[in-house]
């Protein structure tokens, strides 16, 4: 069975909590401390995690929970904007290839609703998985954010990659 993107429930939602909340699910490079435990419950309860701006789909693989993924609106020039995008996979299905598929689902999602001409996402320069993830997902790496994300008590440096329209080559 392979993973799939869906919208999220209001069932998911103690999920997803526990994915912001619980230090070992978010993982090292995803501990940000703790976080409003009522905050993804409003945005459900206002739109359904989904709207104009950006979105959040759970990433399932058939019944299972698996992750989920993320995305906003990225102002690029006054006429234009960007995707960037982001996941966070439970402990128990990492390094299975459920973000990698999540990744490419989401991109192709992405330019296939909207009028956008890249998608990008950042990591830290440590998190080697999740690069090696973007890369295997088709995103090229575009160089070194220096001192972009705080974390931890120290600033981190990031990586960040994209992917355009073009990199897909035609839908089929």
């Amino acid at each position: 069975m392979t993973s799939d993107l869906r919208p999220v429930t209001e069932d998911d939602l103690p999920f997803l909590n526990g994915l912001f909340n619980d230090q070992e699910s978010t993982g090292l490079h995803q501990w940000y401390g703790w976080q409003d435990p009522h905050r993804l419950r409003r945005r459900w309860e206002d739109n359904g995690m989904l709207n104009a701006d950006g979105g959040t789909l759970l990433i399932a693989e058939g019944e299972d929970r698996v992750g989920f993924m993320s995305w906003s609106k990225q102002v690029t020039s006054s006429i234009s904007y960007c995707w960037d995008m982001g996941l966070i996979v439970a402990p128990e299905f990492r390094g299975k290839g459920h973000g990698t598929r999540a990744q490419r689902l989401l991109v192709r999602y992405l330019f296939d609703h909207s009028p956008v001409n890249r998608v990008q996402a950042s990591t830290e320069v440590s998190n080697l998985a999740e690069q090696r993830s973007l890369e295997k997902a088709g995103f090229t790496r575009e160089g070194v954010l220096r001192g972009c994300a705080f974390r931890a008590g120290e600033w981190h440096d990031g990586v960040l990659y994209s992917v355009i329209r073009a990199d897909l080559g035609p839908r089929g």
